[in-house]
């Protein structure tokens, strides 16, 4: 007779469905951990370069290029030192950080490097397998394997006085600790589908994706070390419209102007607090986030037709939005 420690042995379908889990975690862990870097962040100190903060980092190009968070690398350290699980340790600089995206890009002085293969966290659902890959609490190459618990969701960043929304985060069940930040959210296939931050908290593993908008920061990053946005000066949340104008809309609600801020794009094209936009070039407004994402670079000195409500009165007003100086 069994003891009440003992355990009763797998069926075949549950031990066929455990060996093939593992294989994902393993295969994908041997094919993007000599991707991942563990970083020490350096500063200058009285006494020379002083340890600042340490973190993860992801090769993008077998000659040096490498992708991290911005909070790991942010601040008066310009550099510090990368190391690999193949024993190789580097200095790297920073080429460019943007914080409104969390993205920064480094630069490793080697080559060689394994570069990583870049996915689409478009593609991803919830429940998905997904592993991470980082260095916690400074143990280089750990791997954390989880579920996608959630997409779709926001994350405040700030630059100075300007605070915007990363979109789309990936949230998911795959423990992340300190110096996890800048490391590789892995899909079953060994592409990087997301950059792994450790600030949301305990238990909660959030990821900045990868996907056509990050491309384009990334790309602005490694070509320009810095990313050019436009801005038009507004704060507001979303509104329901009145009955007819939901009618006349097919939808529901609109983005209601909270403040306008002085000399700005908004103020000088006559926007006021109260009004009601429902569309800015031709696209449908609700959300901040919706305006958000028509301040690319592109949009900087364009003129741009905002559709709105004010009181019972329909108004288009065009205004030319400028440049975001942080």
């Amino acid at each position: 007779m069994g003891t009440a420690l003992e355990h009763e042995p797998l069926e075949s379908g549950e031990q066929e469905a455990l060996d093939a889990y593992s294989r994902v975690v393993v295969g994908v862990a041997d094919l993007v951990s000599r991707s991942v870097g563990s970083l020490r962040v350096m500063r200058r100190g009285r006494g020379g370069r002083v340890p600042a903060g340490a973190g993860s980092a992801v090769a993008l190009t077998p000659d040096g290029f490498m992708l991290t968070s911005a909070h790991v690398v942010r601040g008066p350290s310009g550099g510090g030192r990368v190391a690999f699980i193949d024993g190789r340790e580097l200095k790297f600089r920073v080429v460019g950080l943007d914080r409104l995206s969390d993205l920064a890009v480094l630069r490793a002085d080697g080559d060689g490097l394994a570069a990583a293969e870049l996915g689409e966290a478009g593609a991803l659902r919830v429940g998905q397998l997904v592993v991470a890959i980082g260095n916690p609490n400074g143990f280089a190459g750990s791997v954390t394997a989880g579920v996608v618990s959630a997409l779709g969701r926001s994350l405040p960043a700030r630059s100075g006085r300007t605070v915007r929304y990363i979109d789309n985060v990936i949230q998911t069940d795959a423990a992340l600790n300190p110096g996890n930040s800048g490391g590789a959210l892995v899909d079953s296939r060994g592409r990087v589908v997301g950059i792994n931050t450790a600030v949301a908290g305990v238990g909660l593993g959030l990821a900045v994706p990868i996907n056509n908008a990050t491309r384009q920061i990334i790309g602005a990053l490694m070509r320009d070390g810095r990313v050019r946005r436009a801005y038009i000066g507004i704060a507001g949340g979303p509104r329901p419209l009145p009955p007819q104008a939901r009618i006349r809309l097919d939808r529901a609600g609109g983005l209601e102007v909270v403040e306008v801020a002085e000399g700005s794009p908004a103020e000088r094209a006559g926007l006021r607090p109260e009004d009601l936009i429902v569309e800015m070039g031709g696209v449908p407004v609700q959300r901040a986030d919706d305006v958000q994402q028509l301040m690319s670079e592109t949009a900087i000195g364009r003129p741009l037709t905002v559709s709105l409500l004010r009181g019972e009165r329909w108004l288009e007003l065009e205004l030319l939005p400028a440049e975001l100086v942080e």
